[in-house]
């Protein structure tokens, strides 16, 4: 196979190559590191490129694939968000105030992935601390939407979803606090799941909001973040909200389609407030999945007037107390937005943070009550497309996080996929939410999706 069509595969494609040793895993690392050498000055998704361990990586694995070595990710190259700990590798989150930091060991997540095989090209770029949507970073330069590098390409997972629409790895590792997986992957028209709260360890990422907080996948298809979350998943003693719970094999029942499956569409507050193209792209979703043999019915979700209120003492509070020592010290380290971001979560006074955890059990029990009617729930991922750059110590709106930051409160399962363009050709996200644990029904539909069409198919210019 040519270099110039390696950087085209899936990552599924592109490990199956390799346990058949019809691709070479220095041959794919390679292609990868050409293409960041050659693209990545207009987009800044990396913020460390480690090519000389990358090669070393990837010639362990051709070895290994020589041996008859079938590990699912064997050779396979990968980038992650820069605020995975990488042991001898420095891990910045996206921050002045961490940017000489280097770890002695691997976040647990990041240690499955080389236990897997996997061969990681470096760390993306990130809104600073995860603490924004748009990844306008001020210390390691503004990330670029791959689609229109005047708009951003939201966040804070920003570099994982412009690397993965652009081609510069196959596969990343984001965290998602309000939206930070979800937001990029509809902006960016890729694949990334907000998996249950405790089903992927934290163990040595960089926290925003610990009770708030999940690590997850993001691909270019749902097979592939299905790979992934194999791989990831799974209980860690090092992560106290770590669940211990069984997990499958979550490429496994992908093809069962949607057949009899009942979808729920909560119309009231998701559906609106959206642009024209938006709504037109997942109506066409909808009515997609029901000509599938879905039962796609109307739901409403209760107690969403309450999430709002709920959601914004929990993160600015839980932010401002791993930051109070450096917001005190090291004021001036901090980007614009950010530091004000953390210094209205010293504000609020402690009755407003445990009002707030009791009214973020009342939206838990509104998803869950609606939840034992439906399998899954149908939203927009995010209600606009890819807003422009914003200037200096601007803060994006927050349109952005409208449909992702309640199921951040429920620690729900949450996949977000392209479903379609805008008239400027800036891509559509569809969310899709599911019951706690059951990723595998969330998955199964937004394959049974990506079957029908062809929208993450799709490549930006810049390809």
């Amino acid at each position: 196979m040519q270099a110039t069509q390696l950087h085209d595969l899936t990552l599924s494609d592109a490990a199956a190559l390799v346990r058949a040793r019809r691709v070479s895993p220095v041959e794919l690392t390679r292609a990868m590191l050409a293409r960041v050498e050659r693209l990545d000055s207009q987009l800044i998704s990396y913020i460390t490129v480690t090519a000389e361990a990358a090669l070393a990586a990837a010639e362990q694995a051709e070895q290994a694939a020589r041996a008859g070595d079938e590990r699912p990710l064997l050779g396979v190259p990968l980038a992650l968000k820069d605020l995975f700990d990488t042991a001898g590798v420095r891990t910045t989150g996206g921050a002045k105030i961490l940017a000489e930091r280097v770890p002695q060991r691997d976040a647990t997540a990041v240690a499955r992935l080389r236990q897997a095989g996997a061969v990681l090209l470096g760390k993306l770029n990130m809104h600073e601390f995860a603490f924004g949507v748009s990844t306008a970073n001020p210390h390691f330069g503004i990330c670029r939407n791959p689609w229109d590098p005047s708009r951003i390409p939201g966040g804070s997972s920003g570099g994982s979803g412009a690397a993965l629409a652009a081609g510069l790895c196959f596969g990343s590792l984001g965290s998602d606090t309000g939206g930070s997986i979800r937001i990029p992957a509809a902006l960016c028209g890729i694949t990334g799941l907000k998996p249950t709260y405790g089903r992927v360890s934290r163990a040595g990422v960089v926290p925003l909001s610990w009770s708030l907080d999940h690590a997850g996948p993001m691909a270019r298809t749902v097979r592939d973040v299905a790979l992934l979350l194999t791989v990831i998943a799974g209980h860690d003693p090092a992560d106290p909200a770590s669940a211990t719970v069984p997990v499958p094999d979550f490429t496994a029942g992908l093809e069962d389609g949607v057949g009899g499956l009942r979808i729920g569409l909560p119309r009231a507050y998701f559906y609106e407030q959206l642009e024209d193209d938006v709504a037109q792209a997942v109506e066409a979703a909808v009515a997609a999945l029901r000509a599938e043999g879905a039962e796609v019915r109307e739901v409403t979700v209760p107690h969403l007037d309450v999430a709002t209120a709920a959601f914004a003492p929990i993160i600015s509070a839980e932010a401002a107390a791993y930051h109070q020592r450096w917001l005190r010290e090291r004021p001036q380290d901090y980007g614009e937005d950010v530091r004000q971001r953390l210094s209205q979560g010293l504000l609020y006074p402690a009755v407003d943070y445990v009002n707030a955890q009791r009214a973020r059990r009342r939206v838990l029990d509104g998803f869950l009550q609606v939840l034992s009617e439906v399998e899954v729930l149908l939203t927009p991922t995010v209600p606009v497309t890819a807003p422009p750059i914003p200037g200096p110590a601007v803060a994006t709106p927050n349109p952005l996080t409208r449909c992702t930051f309640p199921v951040n409160l429920t620690g729900l399962p949450a996949l977000s996929l392209p479903c379609g363009f805008d008239r400027q050709g800036l891509p559509v996200g569809l969310q899709i939410i599911g019951r706690p644990f059951d990723e595998a029904t969330v998955l199964r539909v937004g394959h049974a999706y990506q079957r029908l069409t062809d929208w993450h198919t799709r490549r930006p210019m810049i390809y």
